[in-house]
Formats: structure tokens, sequence, C-alpha cells
């Protein structure tokens, strides 16, 4: 037997075996995969508890912006109709809005209302108490005169901080370089800065002004005007009500215009005009490439230089090559439940349509595919009513402008969110 122990042993080695009188280890089982969080692959936080996502991967940043109040003579004024917000970085961000409102507070009351119907009262519980949309002035041939009959400018309205900066505390800053552009306005719309642009200059977006402006970055000068102020046309050198704005990478910029005309307007990266095309359509449901209602925002696809366009009254959105070829189109929904104010491009190539009669930010792939959405209607803080502008800072920060809400609201990542449910930030070439 002693004889035999060596060769025995050697023989359990290749057999991977334990020998007589010798001891042996088994090997360690294989470790289980964890099992995956409740709620992976559909809630912002995996694992989470109770709670309903209502701002999806998001939080609501308190009291911010400051109220108006922060500035002398205005503590009985507010933020009128939020038409665009843009973030060109977490302490620096511009804000557009149609004039001022007066603060209203809510009555502790409601009161009977029989000259419009039986059992009808006001305020209902919940409900707003004011639409900021048509509320705030806008649409007039002369700056802030576009209020309804027996409304008073300086009593119902005012025609003042239509275009303010404020930084990350939600502080108005740069307050005197802005305001003096406060007359030109007719009615603000929207501001971008081009991506590609290391200079970051400001555009703004002048709806029923029929232009749109370039300002330095400092605003104290106007750099560019492309259309003609006050005139409405639709060629070359003409706008009738535009809206948004996009760039393409060489800075070949896209205007969707707009209310009234039905188009698409091509610029080179000079602001020289080089085409434009689209038809006046049949709303709601025209499925006819190349014909617009309302053409409410544009983005562009970063590689491959696509064209998306919101065609709102659509409820489409058309794709189109950079010459306005018509490429594909899809809906985001059907009358009376869906209305895309605006749709947004953002930089991981991810479109997202921003709906506000269903108060969903709603997420699509490039090829028109829903991956996801998230958001609630409400004019509580957090909630959505009207959103017509949104912007994504460097630090994953969203910002919101609400029109009827009359609003501007921010929202910062919530602890622990899966970073694909975020909305991304915007292309940034030129700078950070």
């Amino acid at each position: 037997m002693t004889k035999l122990r060596p060769a025995l042993s050697a023989l359990a080695v290749a057999l991977g075996i334990g020998t007589i009188g010798c001891t042996a280890t088994a090997p360690a089982p294989a470790p289980e995969a964890a099992a995956p969080l409740p709620g992976t692959g559909f809630a912002a936080i995996p694992g989470e508890k109770g709670g309903q996502d209502l701002f999806g991967p998001y939080e609501v940043v308190p009291d911010w912006p400051k109220p108006l109040s922060q500035l002398p003579g205005h503590e009985k004024w507010t933020w009128g109709s939020a038409e665009g917000v843009f973030a060109e970085s977490p302490n620096h961000i511009f804000l557009v809005q149609r004039g001022e409102l007066p603060v209203v507070e809510r009555p502790q009351e409601s009161k009977a209302l029989p000259e419009f119907g039986p059992s009808i009262v006001f305020p209902v519980a919940q409900g707003p108490i004011r639409n900021a949309t048509s509320a705030s002035p806008g649409g007039a041939e002369f700056a802030g005169a576009g209020l309804d009959p027996g409304q008073e400018l300086g009593v119902d309205a005012r025609w003042e901080h239509n275009m303010v900066v404020v930084n990350g505390a939600g502080e108005i800053i740069e307050d005197d370089v802005w305001k003096k552009y406060d007359q030109m306005w007719r009615r603000p719309h929207s501001v971008f800065m081009n991506p590609y642009d290391a200079e970051k200059h400001v555009w703004v977006v002048d709806d029923t002004g029929h232009a749109v402006y370039k300002f330095s970055n400092d605003g104290k000068q106007i750099v560019q005007t492309l259309g003609t102020p006050y005139m409405p046309g639709d060629d070359g050198t003409h706008f009738n009500r535009p809206t948004f704005l996009a760039w393409a990478s060489d800075s070949t910029l896209y205007v969707s215009d707009g209310y009234t005309n039905t188009r698409v307007a091509k610029f080179d990266k000079d602001g020289k005009f080089v085409k434009a095309w689209g038809q006046k359509g049949t709303p709601p449901n025209d499925t006819r490439p190349g014909y617009f209602n309302t053409v409410h925002g544009i983005g562009v696809d970063p590689e491959t230089g696509r064209v998306f366009v919101n065609d709102r009254n659509n409820r489409r959105v058309q794709i189109f090559d950079a010459d306005g070829n018509f490429l594909d189109q899809f809906s985001y929904g059907k009358a009376p439940t869906s209305d895309a104010h605006t749709i947004y491009m953002a930089g991981d190539r991810h479109l997202w349509v921003v709906d506000r009669t269903s108060g969903r930010m709603v997420k699509y792939d490039l090829d028109g595919h829903f991956l996801y959405s998230w958001g609630v209607n409400g004019e509580w803080p957090g909630a959505f009513w009207g959103v017509h502008g949104v912007s994504v800072d460097q630090e994953n920060n969203f910002y919101v402008a609400e029109v009827n809400a009359g609003r501007f609201q921010k929202y910062r990542p919530r602890p622990g969110v899966n970073p694909d449910f975020l909305i991304g930030q915007p292309v940034r070439a030129a700078w950070k």
C-alpha cells in the first residue's frame, strides 16, 4: 500500500479528486448573479420603495428663480408668460418672457358664477386661477400694447424684463444690460446659443416682430438681424412669425417659420439665405410630406445633419435631409391628447418631445421609437403647465419655461438616479 500511495496521489491530482489519507479542497461554487433591483429598466431610481416617478429622474429646486420682488419697485409683480430658457452654464441662465403680470393671491373661498352656468364656482380646488399666456401682452404692432379689451398696461401687465439673466441661485444679474431692449420686442419667443460658436453669441427669436436677433454674449450690441423687423413676409429677407432655431455642425442655421408661414428657412454660417421648404397643410391629421401647420420646433442630428421638424398642429415630427428632402415621419399622439410645444435634440442623439397637453417629456430614438416619458400636468411646484422651452446645463440640471403657468423651473438629478433616464445635455462643440 505504501508503494502505491505516490501513484494514487498522482492519479488523483490528474483527475481532480482527493486521495486516501490526503486532504483536498472542493472547488468553490460559482457566485450567484445578483438579482436585479425592482424597477430596473423602467424606474428612474431602481429599488426605490414608494414614490411615483412624478418628476422622472429629477427633483424640483424650490424657490427658483427668485421672485421679481427681488428688484426695487417690483414687489407686486411676478413673471409673465415664460417663453424660453437657455443655460449657458449652471451659473448663467437666460430667461425670455412676455412682460410681467401682477401678483394674484389665491382666494380663500370660491365664488359662484351663475352668469357662466349653473353649479359653476371659481376658483376650483387645485385648479389654476390665471392663464399667463392669455393674460400676458404680445402680438401687437407696438410693444406691450397687445392686451385684451378692458385691460390696462401698467395695471393688468407691464412690458418690462422680457429678457432676464439669472445665476444658479435664481438671482437676477446683468439687469441693466438686457432691459434696454424691452421696447424693441414685440413677442420674444425663444433664446439659444449656437453650439459651434466659440464666441457664444445669444440668439433671440421675436415671433410677431418677424425677426431673429444675434447679440454679443454680454448683450451690449446686436451683431446681426435676420428677417425684416416688424414686416412679415415669405422670402429670403422676411419671416412671418418664426419660432425656434437649430444649427448643423458647420453652423448652418435652420429657422422654424412658423405660426403663419409653414416652412423651414435655411441660412449659411454667415446668415446668408440659402433656401426654404414647406407648404401649408390641412390640420389636424395631414400626413403628406413637407406640408406643415404651425412649424413650432426644430432640431438637427449632430452626426448625420438630418433636420427634425415639429409639425405641431399635425401632431407629428417630420425628418428631412439638409436640403429639405423628406426622409421619414412619426406621430407623437392624436388630438386632443397631444400638442407638442417643441422638440429638443440631445447631444446623445435622442429626441425629446415636449407635450403641452399631457404634461410629459417624451423620449424617442432618431427613428421615432418611443423609449420613455415622465412628467405630470399641474400648477404646483415640479408639475408642468404649458412647457414651451427647455434647456440642460453642464451639471445635468434641467430647466423649463412654462407659458401657461407663467414661471420658470429648475430641476436637479435625484440622488442615485440612473443616468440613462436624464435628458441629455446639448452639443457643446465649441465651448463647454
